[in-house]
């Protein structure tokens, strides 16, 4: 474009959850003149406000005011009701989450980004009105409007004790009972963080499988202890309508199953998915399409169907990871600009699950190395067995390694218990490095520490391999 002026750029980003700021500074960084929309009086979109850094907050305080970790290890039996309200419970996720907004704003104040606070919306493909008043133009546009959760038709939405992942923050008591629609990775996230807190859990998911992009090994282990919590499976199963209770509880729940069971419960969390954020886009004017539940379709370089509006984050779907959503809208802003810092995602992503306990993986599963034409040797370590596993009370935790019987590179890696979030980027970066067991074998951890179980889990399959 050739205009100028004070109110044209050459990126507008919409939207400041973790793609818009990082976008918006990657740009701003190299000199670029950008601004940055956000709709809401908050900046850090749901990863700041109601998803990412507050439902793990919030995790962590429910294993703090439960006593969990200090029951685990020394028998200890603490109850969340005798001395913690929902206040105490969200004090601490209300902190991190003010800190965190102050982050994102001067981030954005360092990088000379303004910000301007109003409902986005396409007049042209180059041309964004910001409210009633404001009127921007820019030459790239990147969209990272972020994404909000789906309600099926069966829920009543906005009624009192039916919740999404949004809204539960907006929980004023601690329920006796919770009903979870939904056995993503929201559900059950959400669903162990209240077991801990002694809420009756149950949780009704439509598959048979428990989160079945997992090794199928560390899905049953995960599925085992979320039992041992108290929490309640209906599967394969699906809501099929929700009411108020017959008995004329009103903060009861009746909700009638496929299966044909009735379930009562206190309380609903709708974990179905997630859609979008484009509808007040006006898209159309952009000339770009909409997709299944408001999704937006991106090729390679993260570019739309209009060249120079980029789309980076939870708007164009999978992974919908907040770490992914980062570089996808630098490496965006890097096509867009010419810019030789960066020149692709790297081929593995680490996916973190923060259950109770926590579950993270890098890599193939069994399974797929299987399908993908490897002969597949795997090791295990348990934590159990390792000294700091010992120390810290975790007897269920482990690490599987699925290595290739020829060369013996790495392929994969599975983590259930304590620390998995951190422990797998140990070997995500093997992998990275296309390096195998020769460095596991080779490599002196710190003692004790549960990093060492990736030397032992090397020594198992070694083991495994020279068996006949």
């Amino acid at each position: 474009m050739a205009e100028t002026g004070e109110n044209h750029f050459d990126l507008i980003v919409i939207g400041s959850g973790p793609a818009g700021e990082k976008g918006a500074a990657q740009a701003a960084y190299f000199g670029k003149k950008v601004a940055l929309i956000e709709k809401s009086q908050n900046l850090g979109g749901a990863a700041a406000n109601t998803g990412t850094l507050p439902s793990k907050t919030l995790r962590e305080t429910a294993l703090f005011l439960s006593g969990f970790r200090q029951r685990e290890l020394f028998g200890i039996d603490a109850c969340v009701r005798e001395r913690a309200g929902v206040q105490d419970f969200l004090r601490r996720e209300r902190h991190v989450k003010e800190t965190e907004r102050q982050r994102i704003a001067g981030n954005l104040g360092r990088h000379k980004v303004p910000v301007f606070t109003g409902v986005a919306r396409f007049l042209d493909a180059h041309t964004i009105a910001v409210g009633e008043e404001t009127r921007l133009t820019g030459d790239v546009i990147l969209i990272a409007t972020g994404s909000r959760p789906f309600h099926p038709p069966a829920f009543a939405v906005g009624q009192r004790d039916i919740f999404d992942s949004d809204t539960i923050l907006e929980l004023d008591r601690i329920p006796q009972s919770m009903l979870i629609a939904g056995g993503g990775v929201i559900g059950c996230e959400y669903a162990c963080m209240f077991a801990t807190l002694g809420i009756k859990i149950t949780l009704v998911e439509a598959r048979d499988t428990l989160l079945g992009f997992l090794d199928s090994e560390v899905s049953r282990v995960l599925k085992e202890r979320m039992i041992a919590l108290g929490i309640e499976f209906r599967m394969p199963d699906s809501v099929l309508d929700v009411g108020r209770d017959d008995d004329g509880d009103e903060r009861g729940w009746r909700v009638a199953l496929d299966s044909g069971e009735s379930i009562v419960s206190e309380t609903v969390l709708i974990a179905s998915g997630r859609s979008g954020n484009t509808g007040e886009l006006n898209l159309e004017s952009a000339g770009i399409s909409v997709g299944s539940r408001g999704q937006l379709t991106v090729n390679e370089n993260f570019q739309t169907s209009a060249p120079h509006i980029y789309a980076a984050g939870d708007v164009i779907g999978f992974p919908s990871l907040a770490s992914a959503s980062m570089e996808q809208a630098r490496l965006a802003m890097c096509h867009a600009f010419g810019l030789e810092y960066k020149s692709g995602m790297a081929p593995i992503l680490p996916y973190g699950i923060y259950t109770i306990p926590e579950v993270s993986v890098a890599g193939l599963t069994e399974a797929e190395a299987r399908q993908k034409g490897h002969d597949p040797v795997i090791g295990r370590a348990r934590f159990a067995a390792n000294a700091r596993g010992q120390i810290i009370g975790d007897s269920y935790g482990f690490l599987k390694l699925v290595f290739d019987r020829a060369d013996m590179k790495l392929l994969g890696v599975h983590i259930l218990g304590e620390q998995a979030t951190e422990l797998v980027h140990i070997g995500l970066t093997a992998m990275l490095c296309d390096a195998g067991a020769d460095l596991f074998i080779k490599t002196c951890y710190n003692y004790p520490t549960l990093s060492e179980v990736y030397k032992y889990a090397t020594y198992d399959a070694l083991g495994r391999r020279n068996k006949p």
